[in-house]
């Protein structure tokens, strides 16, 4: 029972937590990624985020990343060929 439960729950890492476990990505990249996540308005109309935006959670002031879904995320990006 407690292998299920345990399972469902999200493995929710800080940004300074994700690059300390997953030294491939540094704190710097991950915050370009954060930044580039979501759709944004400029003077030549509306830039598409890069889609990350699935995979983090902001509480306040707070964001975490999901690791499973920052990894499929990146699947994705390899599948789609971007």
């Amino acid at each position: 029972m407690q292998d299920s439960f345990t399972q469902q729950i999200p493995i929710l890492l800080s940004v300074r937590q994700f690059a300390d476990k997953h030294s491939a990505f540094s704190q710097g990249s991950l915050r370009n990624l954060i930044f580039l996540s979501q759709n944004r308005n400029t003077s030549r109309g509306i830039i598409p985020g890069n889609g990350l935006d699935v995979a983090l959670i902001r509480i306040g002031r707070k964001l975490l990343i999901d690791e499973a879904k920052f990894f499929q995320w990146i699947d994705e990006q390899q599948e789609t060929g971007k």
